[in-house]
């Protein structure tokens, strides 16, 4: 029986927890305290651990776990025994070979010549792109390769195919067999259930390899599995890390969660409002209408003018010289539409997160509040990075407080328009 620190790694492995779940996979490999050695248990958490991107965990996969187990449980496995032997892992390399020589070939000749076919037939459209390419003498449309020009009209024979082309390492495969086991289509929605039962932790395996791949949709799909109800491993935490996978290779549905979520979640940290700007920008960029709307409530579009803009043609050469730092900030409140106040106040550097500008000021003007302004072109990226460049080169207290940049201001004001007279 499990003392009680093995009890609370139990308790965090099986809630999302990746150090945990790397904790609980060593227990079981070596043998803890009061777990005995399971080699395939620890085979389970590593491997639940490295998709969560922990590289320890592909790496234990690597170097200590057999090939008698590592084949039981082969699809679930062979990513992470890839992973190792790429970091470089000689005893991964060696169960790896062994993996794939051990690999069942496809025994009808028929389908044996077909596999190139099927690889482009019989692979489910992506969402986000379309119907898979045809491959070199695939068959025509509406038909898929048994032999050569033989439609498969039955389900069976075309699941097999897609199980061959899958286990040929063809990721559009993988995916579609993924989804045709989970019951669902590349946007997460069920699916009438067929012929079959489901099957969320086969999904998983196909679904990990497609998406080890690149396939963003395959992140985005083990995402809605790790959130049904009816899954017995159902993880809120791996659910998110799968989100933010896809979200990283491009998928705008997922960027348009992740930035949803974050803005949910900006209670429990101050930043999460930062996050959801990024997430809803990349969202935005390929033409999420919702995605739009979210960012111009969070982050309002600025009003058409600013008390600035009069001031930059007083903005001279000479002028420039002798304040630098007033004329940068007088340019930055004509570009982001800033208040007199944000504009003096501002801490240029803290306030530059790359795609925003957190303009927080109540520590100085207690009436301000804070609020978000997206870097909206590579025009004004490229001037705020000069800006920036400049403030960096300055200490904090060289300006004064407020009343005596106010002063500066004023006084610079009233120069250049007698200089303009």
């Amino acid at each position: 029986m499990a003392n009680r620190e093995e009890l609370v790694i139990i308790r965090g492995a099986r809630s999302g927890d990746a150090a945990a779940q790397l904790a609980l996979g060593k227990l079981y490999l070596f043998g803890g305290a009061s777990l005995p050695q399971n080699v395939p248990t620890a085979l389970h958490w590593l491997c639940r651990a490295a998709h969560q991107g922990v590289a320890e965990a592909w790496q234990l996969i690597g170097a200590h776990i057999p090939f008698e187990v590592a084949h039981a449980a082969r699809d679930q496995a062979l990513p992470w025994y890839i992973r190792a032997a790429q970091d470089g892992g000689p005893e991964a390399a060696r169960t790896l070979a062994q993996l794939r020589a051990a690999e069942p070939a496809p025994a009808p000749v028929a389908l044996a010549s077909s596999v190139p076919v099927a690889v482009a037939a019989i692979a489910a459209p992506r969402a986000t792109g379309g119907a898979a390419p045809a491959a070199a003498g695939a068959p025509a449309a509406g038909q898929h390769a048994v032999g050569v020009g033989q439609p498969a009209s039955d389900p069976a024979e075309l699941l097999r195919q897609r199980t061959v082309a899958a286990q040929a390492g063809d990721r559009d495969a993988q995916l579609a067999l993924g989804l045709h086991l989970a019951r669902m289509n590349s946007e997460g929605d069920r699916v009438e259930p067929g012929n079959g039962t489901v099957n969320f932790k086969r999904a998983l395996r196909w679904l990990a390899q497609a998406g080890e791949q690149g396939l963003a949709d395959a992140w985005f799909a083990m995402s809605r599995i790790y959130i049904r109800p009816e899954f017995s491993q159902r993880s809120a935490s791996e659910a998110h890390a799968c989100l933010e996978r896809a979200a990283d290779m491009g998928h705008s549905a997922a960027q348009l969660e992740c930035g949803i979520n974050a803005w949910r979640a900006r209670r429990g940290a101050e930043d999460n409002d930062v996050r959801a700007v990024y997430w809803l920008q990349k969202a935005a960029a390929q033409g999420s209408v919702e995605a739009r709307q979210a960012l111009d409530r969070i982050a309002p579009p600025p009003p058409p003018a600013s008390w600035a803009e009069p001031l930059l043609p007083l903005l001279t050469r000479e002028l420039l010289g002798s304040q630098p730092l007033l004329a940068a900030r007088i340019e930055l409140a004509a570009m982001f539409r800033l208040t007199r106040a944000e504009a003096l106040l501002l801490d240029v550097k803290a306030a530059d997160q790359g795609h925003c500008l957190v303009v927080d000021i109540r520590a100085s003007y207690g009436r301000s509040k804070r609020r978000l302004v997206p870097v909206r072109s590579a025009a004004e990226r490229q001037k705020l990075d000069r800006i920036v460049r400049l403030f960096e080169q300055v200490g904090a207290d060289m300006e004064g407080n407020y009343r005596q940049r106010l002063y500066r201001l004023k006084s610079w004001l009233g120069a250049g328009l007698m200089a303009a007279a």
